[in-house]
């Protein structure tokens, strides 16, 4: 495997700042190309939130200086896997990935490394590797943006009794979203003051898997409870989908994430309460400027770290946002990640 060179580790234990600067050097890695070839590995591009991802990054790499290859899995691993193979055949410069399976794609790191081709999980973090980068929003802050939003609505004196759809079991995120979501709910469920009446993981975080597990807690329990805590905003479009079925529309308080144009919309009908924004702009501009410096062999500054089970991973946590009907302008719509327009297309202003 190609030499990781740490070349500095900063702390200071008056202030939060810690900083890790990389570099990975391998076989043929003095002679970087004029133009660098970046290799983006895709989890999927069936939703709408990976599809913005893929264009911003691309865009902004190649205004950098940069080409890119891009590969979708379809959400699955052998086939990611293959992907990221034939982007080391093609002896790309540095590889950023979006895992499917964050474990299962250790490998495809490793292969990498074996090529001294430097690795950038991006948003999603790859486990059980030597991994050189990992950029990501704070996914814990998220789960507790989420949960937040539902315990400053119980009534007082009251009790909330609430649904929760966690993501798909294969996303590493997905566990620290509910990580986050446990974080503020758990004190408030040792107290009586709030109920989970039902919970699932929705399986490759598909909204039909999260209409089954809403229909399968209504069945249970009927229309007696407050909220659904659905960790994205698709798995809250079909959780909204099965209220809709039951009449119960606008009445029960759905979480999301993503800010999603039918999420916005529907934020701004009122059949679903809340939302995270996650500016993808940010996230996949600052991607392709630190893919572009591992291609390059340039050095770079992390200022946390994060532990994917082997290893102390230098990472980059970029902010996040709640958004509700009350902020849609001030949030989406002023950064222009969603046009006024199509968000109160079918609403009141």
């Amino acid at each position: 495997m190609s030499a990781r060179i740490l070349l500095v580790l900063v702390s200071c234990a008056l202030s939060v700042i810690t900083g890790l600067v990389i570099a990975r050097g391998g076989v043929g890695s003095t002679t970087v190309r004029q133009r660098p070839v970046i290799g983006l590995s895709m989890d999927t591009l069936k939703e709408e939130r990976w599809q913005v991802d893929r264009d911003l990054f691309t865009e902004k790499a190649k205004a950098a200086g940069a080409d890119v290859l891009v590969q979708s899995a379809n959400s699955n691993d052998a086939i990611q896997l293959q992907n990221v193979e034939s982007l080391i055949t093609q002896k790309v410069d540095a590889l950023v990935i979006i895992p499917h399976d964050g474990a299962a794609m250790a490998k495809a790191v490793n292969l990498a490394h074996q090529a001294g081709i430097p690795v950038l999980s991006y948003d999603r973090l790859i486990t059980g590797c030597d991994l050189d980068l990992y950029l990501t929003f704070d996914n814990v802050k998220v789960g507790e943006l989420q949960a937040k939003f539902l315990v400053d609505r119980i009534p007082a004196g009251g009790k909330l009794r609430v649904i929760r759809i966690y993501g798909a079991k294969t996303d590493n995120n997905a566990k620290l979203f509910k990580q986050g979501q446990d974080n503020v709910l758990q004190p408030l469920i040792a107290a009586g003051k709030l109920e989970v009446i039902f919970e699932d993981w929705a399986e490759d975080w598909k909204p039909e898997s999260a209409k089954k597990i809403t229909n399968a807690a209504i069945t249970k329990n009927g229309a007696n409870f407050d909220a659904i805590l659905a960790s994205n905003d698709g798995t809250a479009g079909g959780a909204i989908q099965a209220l809709t079925e039951e009449g119960l529309t606008g009445k029960i308080i759905v979480t999301g994430q993503d800010a999603d144009l039918a999420a916005c919309q529907r934020i701004a009908q009122g059949t679903q309460a809340m939302t995270v924004y996650k500016p993808i702009q940010s996230i996949a501009t600052k991607a392709a400027e630190l893919a572009l410096k591992l291609a390059q062999r340039k050095p770079l500054v992390a200022k946390d770290a994060i532990s994917n089970g082997q290893f102390e991973v230098p990472a980059v946590l970029l902010d996040i946002v709640s958004v509700t009907k009350e902020n849609l302008r001030e949030t989406v719509v002023k950064d222009g990640f969603r046009k006024e327009s199509d968000v109160f297309q079918s609403s009141q202003p």
